[in-house]
């Protein structure tokens, strides 16, 4: 799962199961209350209008990609997020080969990072040198 801050960042991680209880867990320690959430139409992630998110769905099966919500004055679209993934598995099949569940958590912490400092010139070498 990958909740993105719009114009911010990403903070993948490995989860179980798509299940209510394990998306609910996700997004309330990764989002603030209150905050305008906006999901696919997977029925997991109804949870947010119970605990105090503003909440979208785009219903992709409907061919729908983005739309206004005139409720909360906000574009709902899950496109940061759809491209990230779009990206990471890319990045599988032509530097790693092969996606391991035992490493997921590492390959997710590096396409977190790639996203995260994308803006940056020479990121991850600039980053690598000031760690040393």
């Amino acid at each position: 799962m990958g909740p993105a801050e719009r114009g911010g960042r990403i903070a993948a991680e490995v989860i179980p199961n798509v299940k209510k209880a394990t998306l609910r867990c996700v997004v309330l320690k990764n989002v603030e209350p209150g905050s305008i959430v906006s999901t696919d139409e997977l029925m997991s992630y109804g949870l947010q209008d119970g605990d105090g998110y503003k909440h979208g769905t785009v219903r992709h099966g409907d061919n729908e990609w983005s739309y206004y919500d005139y409720r909360y004055d906000a574009i709902h679209n899950t496109n940061r997020v759809e491209s990230f993934w779009k990206l990471s598995k890319k990045s599988v099949a032509s530097t790693h080969i092969h996606f391991s569940a035992k490493h997921a958590t590492r390959y997710l912490g590096e396409f977190s990072f790639r996203s995260n400092h994308r803006a940056m010139a020479n990121a991850m070498f600039n980053l690598s040198i000031a760690a040393l």
